[in-house]
Formats: C-alpha cells, structure tokens, sequence
C-alpha cells in the first residue's frame, strides 16, 4: 500500500509539472534512452525512442519518464519477453521515472555547453533510488539538449538475476540518456 501511495504521489508531482503555468517549461520534442548489459556471455542491448519530461529552469526542476515495454532491440523476442515479465514486470511497475533537482546554477538564457549534477529520484522497478547523475547540458538558439551515462545495479532495484542466466545478465547496466527539448 506503501509503494502504491509513494507511486501516486510521485505521478501527482510528474502531472504538476506539466501544469505549471508561472514559469518557463522546456518539453522533451526528441528523447531517447538506451541500456547495455554486458555479461561474460552475451551482450543484451535495447532502446526507447519514448521518453517524456521537461525541466523547469526557473525552479531548477525536473521530471523524465519512460515506459518500460517500449524498449526495443533485444536479441530475440524471448529476451524482450523475459525482459518484461520476469525482470522488471512491466504489467506491474510500466514505467521508470527519474525527477528532481539541477544542483548547479545555470543561465538558462546563455547559450553554451554545462557539465551538471542532478539529484533526484531514480525509480525503476518500482524502487525508489536517490541518485545524483552527471549530465551534459546543452542551451542553443533557446533550446536545450541533454546527454546523460550512468549505470544501474539490479540489485538495488531489487531486480533478480537467476543463476542460471548470471552469465548471460550483468548485475550492473550501462545506461545512456539523450533528449532535445523546446519550451514550452
């Protein structure tokens, strides 16, 4: 009951985002997200053209959100099935969410390239993770560009990994986030 409340809640916070009509808002137009686990026998590779969010410059906020089942590029159906239903039971817990803070100060109205750090909650698997995550930030002609590569370990999502397939799935994921964002 705990986690379906905490889940509601974070869900509100997403949803108050997209309503703020006081400051400016930058939406994701383009934004993808790609992870690799790489295990002494396989390389498992997939990515999501659907990410969603917006950040809030004023505020120094933001929220970014991707549904798991849109992940595509496994090595074979099987591995999308199992993907979804025995590892990150996608019917349950569909989406993974990253939304907090951008710790440094930036001039958002100054073009130019930030390496920046933002805090926040990483929830995957529906697991919440506070995390501070190193991003590139980009701000040309008013329009913002973000790179992002980090890793997840499973075990803090409390993802499983059998012993049968522990060589064959890395414990530790590399993830790779990038997003084209307009205002608003």
């Amino acid at each position: 009951m705990l986690k379906k409340l905490a889940i509601f809640f974070s869900v509100l916070l997403l949803l108050s985002f997209y309503t703020n009509d006081q400051a400016a808002e930058y939406k994701v137009n383009t934004g993808s997200i790609a992870f690799r686990s790489e295990a002494s026998l396989e390389l498992i590779k997939a990515m999501s053209n659907e990410l969603k969010g917006l950040i809030i410059p004023e505020k120094k906020q933001f929220a970014f959100r991707v549904n798991v089942k849109s992940f595509k590029g496994f090595n074979s159906p099987l591995q999308q099935e199992h993907f979804n239903e025995n590892y990150l039971e996608s019917n349950k817990y569909p989406a993974a969410s990253f939304e907090g803070k951008i710790i440094e100060d930036i001039d958002f109205t100054k073009d130019g390239v930030y390496s920046i750090r933002t805090k926040g909650n990483l929830t995957i698997h529906g697991v919440v993770q506070e995390r501070i995550i190193k991003t590139e930030l980009t701000i040309k002609n008013s329009n913002i560009s973000i790179k992002s590569n980090f890793t997840v370990l499973l075990a803090d999502h409390n993802i499983p990994i059998p012993k049968v397939v522990h060589e064959n799935l890395a414990s530790e994921i590399k993830v790779e986030v990038k997003a084209d964002l307009v205002k608003k």
